[in-house]
């Protein structure tokens, strides 16, 4: 039974992998529709190859999923598997709304609310700022805060910090596009960045595959982990070995699995996210989908290096803000951008209280304890 469940929380993990995948294909690619650089077919296909090599790039996000922000003394196959339902339902309630939420948050927060859970209302399951050792710390460079692991650093301290880094970043960089375009005609300027876009569309899928396949790397391999060590994994017969993991570690496998999974998810598409993204924050021409897209990806990429599973949503969002609003204002729909700050306010408590419920609900009828 026990290792049925594994199984089944393997599958379910994979499942929330393809969700990721389709949830947030708008991340990268919604600007180069909305200026129609790309057709949306086209789009979908560019960030799917980027998503798939960009989930082959690198551990650091998965190892701070995976071990970072829970104890893994407290997590069971139980514990895994409702955070991941709470994280699947918000993905799809979002989705279904055309909001463009976190995935990233929304599994975070089922985590450490299904943690919770399974300490029975302990708050010391979740890791909340814990100093690791210099050889540990990835990044490239050597600040203290980036030597800690735990919810604060790692999630609460970004999920604030990102959208204003998006929205400045967004906002200068395009001024000083403005400036240095002055005197450039308007259709070579088009013509420019619309060449320019496919550059900025390929970088900002490659670094949300290194950022948000990473997650689906750390939870899978915590399940693994975990079972490994409660030893219900012994059983496997020979062929099926390599699921054995008595350290926790990203293995090769993993990465390619995490990688098809999720360049299939971006494949399917994510249409009302894309118009929500596109189209319902501003008008945008070329050049307004380029800066949004390279600010974006600029600021993912180096939050991957210090291992900090980011919200890709906040920052193309808050990048696409900071370009509007550097032609003025009222160029954004702040309404829009108001619906849309709910759901990233609303996500974590929303997904950890779910994630919570899910597993106080098992304890009461057996299934977990």
């Amino acid at each position: 039974m026990e290792l049925l469940l594994v199984f089944g929380v393997l599958l379910v993990a994979l499942i929330f992998t393809y969700t990721n995948g389709f949830h947030d294909t708008a991340n990268a690619i919604a600007t180069s529709v909305a200026t129609k650089v790309l057709t949306p077919r086209q789009a979908i296909l560019l960030s799917t190859v980027f998503n798939l090599i960009g989930a082959l790039m690198g551990v650091a996000v998965a190892k701070t999923v995976g071990k970072g922000l829970v104890d893994t003394q407290l997590i069971s196959q139980m514990t895994i598997l409702c955070a991941l339902l709470a994280a699947i339902g918000w993905n799809i309630l979002t989705w279904w709304l055309g909001l463009p939420s976190s995935s990233s948050h929304a599994l975070i927060g089922g985590l450490c609310g299904a943690a919770l859970g399974s300490a029975h209302g302990n708050w010391s399951a979740i890791i909340w700022n814990k100093p690791i050792a210099s050889e540990e710390a990835s990044g490239l460079f050597h600040f203290a805060f980036f030597k800690s692991e735990g919810l604060w650093p790692k999630v609460i301290v970004p999920m604030f910090l990102a959208p204003v880094f998006g929205l400045v970043v967004g906002f200068v960089f395009m001024g000083v596009l403005y400036v240095v375009l002055r005197k450039s005609r308007p259709h070579q300027v088009n013509s420019w960045f619309g060449r320019m876009q496919l550059f900025s569309a390929s970088w900002m899928s490659l670094e949300h595959g290194r950022n948000d396949a990473q997650k689906n790397m750390g939870i899978i391999a915590l399940t693994l982990f975990t079972a490994t060590q409660s030893g219900t994994l012994d059983a496997l017969p020979a062929s099926l070995a390599f699921l054995r993991t008595p350290e926790f570690t990203i293995a090769l496998w993993l990465k390619l699995v995490c990688a098809v999974v999720i360049a299939l998810g971006t494949a399917a598409g994510g249409w009302k996210i894309i118009h929500t993204m596109g189209k319902g924050m501003m008008k945008m021409q070329t050049i307004h989908g380029f800066a949004a897209q390279a600010t974006a990806a600029g600021v993912i990429g180096v939050a991957t290096e210090f291992g900090i599973p980011l919200s890709t949503t906040q920052v193309i969002s808050s990048g696409i803000m900071g370009v509007g609003a550097s032609k003025r204002l009222s160029a954004v729909k702040w309404m829009v951008v108001e619906r849309m700050a709910w759901a990233w306010v609303l996500t974590l408590p929303a997904t950890g209280l779910v994630g919570y419920l899910l597993v106080a609900g098992a304890c009461a009828i057996g299934l977990s304890n």
